[in-house]
């Protein structure tokens, strides 16, 4: 069985599976996860199989990030929010646990339960800091 027939994200683009799907368009498919954390929570997944970030073109890329700014203004709309979160992880050490590249809109309030865990403070140096940063602006210089 290849990685696609087995994705539940698939299953939900392809109508195989239930999904409280709330929009479709040529490029991406959004629903709200099995276990929300808040009402309005919202998953946006590309319609072709995707692992990662790493794995789309950029018209799929442009795709998701208007429809998650489309969800992302109908939540603040429809629900009394204090914030939202819009988190995207790549691989297992980044917490995505399913293998199809998805887009959290995550609805907040003050005092819910829903912990980022971001660290306050890092022991980056100012010369690895710099490093990093040369090198990145190196590989972008190269488009």
């Amino acid at each position: 069985m290849s990685q696609r027939s087995e994705c539940v994200f698939c299953a939900v683009v392809a109508g195989e599976a239930p999904a409280r799907e709330i929009l479709r368009t040529d490029k991406v498919v959004a629903f709200f996860p099995l276990e929300p954390v808040s009402p309005g929570h919202t998953l946006v997944v590309p319609r072709s199989h995707a692992p990662d970030i790493w794995s789309i073109d950029r018209e799929t890329g442009h795709a998701l990030m208007d429809a998650t700014l489309e969800i992302a203004e109908a939540v603040r709309r429809v629900f009394p929010i204090d914030g939202l979160n819009v988190i995207q992880s790549n691989g297992e050490a980044a917490t995505q646990s399913i293998r199809h590249l998805h887009i959290h809109v995550v609805p907040r309030q003050w005092g819910d339960a829903m912990d980022i865990g971001w660290p306050l403070k890092t022991d980056w140096s100012e010369e690895a800091m710099n490093t990093a940063q040369g090198k990145l602006r190196a590989v972008l210089g190269e488009r």
